[in-house]
């Protein structure tokens, strides 16, 4: 049997998973809930960077690496990589197709969060659909702007923020309830791809709002990529 190591932490990964028996092993880094229904061993936390996650590869005995971390998760994916050539073993990546803008989208690209703050400044009430990162910058907030930051972890209360611990897949029925309910101007998002989140450009689209998408980061090459969970489960099977 050829042991896998699974980088985890997204809903595709956890498909993958669950299809894994004992002997291999999902790694998470912490955040979020860890699963306890699985068949295969499950690790949570670090590695210490690419040299630490090559002496686990060895240590352990994996003959496989599979990165499903999140399109954004840009330095795990690079560890991932080349831990895999300094391990002498074989990394493939679930590599998640991003959106694409469709007829009626207004979206404005930025590059980092500068550059979002800039993008964000004519407006009002956003909705922040980024994870954690604006909750570092709450005490940023200009007096003209109330902020909702959706992410997956409960954060104390703020005068000038609504914080939702909110955990996708959302559905449009529920995003629509929710932008009528706080009257956003703008939505701030990732392009992450996938179906568990994109109801909001769907609600952004039918009301006429902008979105200021957050570009994904170059991620390095994988020895199989694949776009869709099926084909990669599908390669696990044919290569046993």
């Amino acid at each position: 049997m050829t042991r896998i190591l699974l980088l985890g932490g997204t809903g595709d990964a956890l498909r993958i998973a669950r299809q894994l028996g004992p002997g291999h092993v999902y790694s998470l880094a912490g955040l979020g809930k860890v699963p306890d229904d699985l068949s295969c061993e499950v690790r949570v936390g670090g590695f210490g960077g690419s040299a630490g996650l090559a002496r686990y590869i060895e240590d352990e005995c994996i003959g496989l690496v599979i990165d499903a971390t999140h399109p954004y998760a840009a330095q795990i994916s690079a560890n991932a990589a080349k831990a895999s050539r300094a391990a002498r073993v074989p990394c493939w990546a679930l590599r998640r197709e991003s959106w694409q803008p469709q007829a009626g989208d207004d979206w404005r690209m930025v590059g980092d969060w500068a550059e979002l703050t800039g993008a964000l400044a004519s407006f009002r009430r956003p909705l922040f659909t980024l994870g954690r990162e604006p909750l570092a910058h709450l005490d940023e907030i200009p007096p003209q702007q109330f902020w909702t930051v959706r992410c997956l972890d409960a954060h104390e209360t703020h005068p000038r923020a609504r914080i939702l611990a909110m955990r996708g897949p959302f559905t449009l029925e529920g995003e629509r309830a929710l932008f009528s309910a706080e009257a956003f101007d703008v939505v701030v998002s990732k392009n992450s791809g996938g179906s568990a989140t994109e109801a909001k450009l769907d609600v952004a689209r039918e009301r006429g709002l902008p979105v200021v998408m957050l570009r994904r980061p170059e991620l390095p090459a994988a020895d199989r990529e694949f776009a869709h969970v099926a084909d990669l489960l599908d390669a696990l099977q044919v290569s046993g």
